[in-house]
């Protein structure tokens, strides 16, 4: 089986790890990681990229470059691709596990009953974790400006992604200011090629990649001619939730009108349990496409419950790691060439302009209502980078936080 390679940074010694490693770390961060998919980003480079250094700032670029393209989750497919590369496809397993389990199990029991944000206190927590999103993303923002636009041109590159990305706001503004960032690349980051310093492997030869993409496209057209074939309820449920995870680009919040339509319509979930579960979805950690799990646990024909909460979860996460898995072999050798690492240093500026207008629009619009909220994120800020504090602690610090500004 012939393996991907993929640049390192010079120092990493130990370049694999095992799955409980891998685990570990991405329980942490599933349990920490609130502010949706550009702040988890933010958090996956302060844990991943700067503390224990499994990739380096550029190949960490790259990725997320790589999974804004593609349908699916992207933080959710940045985390696999990073658990693939530092233990393997168990690796990979355990990252999408630790990540996602923590917001699936609190959205299960809050579809249950069992769990509940309401009155002052709860209203000022989810507030205070919005608030934190501001300090993780403009950390983000400020960290891979320095290593990824430290010339003029890329600047500027990163500048136009922001101008495209006000112009052209959702999904198809991202992808257009990524595709305009590399073709800015191709003509003003040309360089001699950069020498690969180190090596670690994703373990995926060409052949399971093709297979991979054929499975996906098989799942994507086979199955609503399963369902009309057998009229079983839980293959509907299945195609429903994996043509959600399909057809939708930048994943998180984009995903939503896709669920309404497939579970409100229907009949399979009213309206006021959809709004209900959004509102919950907003007070975990970890990726919004567990919003899956609280569906499937309400859902009206069974199969429901917990049985409903694992068929849609898995569902709607399948396909964009399908998609991964098909596309990391070809796009390692890609970018190993001179002229697509030109190519990249373009994509990887403009990345950094759409995490800059991220910062704006929905995080800082969304979290920053007056001058308490600006004094608690700036709080947050100089926490994260003046004092080293771990994001945990950040994020006690700013529901606390929220709690006293909305009691006040």
């Amino acid at each position: 089986m012939d393996e991907t390679r993929v640049e390192a940074p010079a120092r990493t010694k130990n370049q694999r790890g095992s799955p409980g490693e891998v685990f570990a770390a991405f329980l942490k961060l599933g349990l920490t990681s609130f502010g949706g998919p550009i702040a988890h980003l933010g958090y996956f480079r302060d844990e991943l990229v700067v503390r224990r250094r499994w990739i380096d700032e550029k190949g960490y670029a790259d990725l997320v470059a790589l999974c804004q393209f593609l349908p699916g989750p992207a933080s959710s497919q940045v985390g696999f691709a990073l658990g693939l590369l530092r233990g393997g496809p168990l690796g990979a397993a355990a990252a999408w596990t630790a990540f996602t389990l923590p917001s699936a199990i609190l959205l299960v029991l809050f579809a249950l009953g069992a769990a509940a944000f309401g009155g002052p206190v709860g209203s000022g927590i989810i507030h205070g974790l919005k608030v934190v999103a501001v300090a993780i993303v403009a950390q983000a923002v400020w960290g891979m400006a320095r290593t990824l636009c430290p010339d003029r041109a890329r600047a500027s590159i990163a500048l136009a992604a922001v101008l495209i990305i006000v112009v052209v706001s959702g999904s198809i503004g991202q992808i257009t200011a990524i595709v305009a960032g590399g073709l800015a690349g191709l003509w003003l980051c040309r360089s001699k090629a950069e020498a690969i310093s180190g090596h670690m492997t994703f373990p995926v030869s060409h052949a399971v990649g093709t297979i991979a993409l054929v499975l996906f496209f098989a799942l994507l057209f086979g199955l609503p001619a399963l369902v009309a074939a057998t009229d079983a309820q839980g293959m509907a449920v299945f195609d429903s939730f994996y043509r959600a995870g399909s057809l939708v680009f930048g994943g998180g919040h984009v995903v939503l009108p896709l669920l309404e339509t497939e579970t409100v319509r229907t009949g399979w979930v009213s309206a006021d349990q959809f709004l209900a579960g959004y509102g919950a979805a907003q007070a975990v950690p970890g990726p919004l496409f567990t919003f899956a799990a609280y569906l499937g646990t309400v859902l009206g024909p069974e199969p429901n419950g917990l049985v409903g909460a694992a068929i849609a979860l898995v569902a709607i996460f399948l396909p964009g790691f399908l998609l991964l898995i098909g596309v990391i072999p070809y796009w390692d050798a890609f970018r190993s060439r001179p002229t697509a690492q030109a190519l990249m240093r373009g994509a990887n500026a403009a990345v950094v302009g759409i995490l800059g207008a991220a910062l704006y629009q929905p995080v800082w619009t969304g979290a920053i209502l007056g001058p308490y909220e600006f004094a608690l994120a700036l709080t947050c800020f100089v926490l994260l980078m003046a004092w080293k504090a771990p994001p945990w602690i950040v994020v006690i610090v700013a529901a606390t936080g929220g709690v006293l500004i909305g009691l006040a």
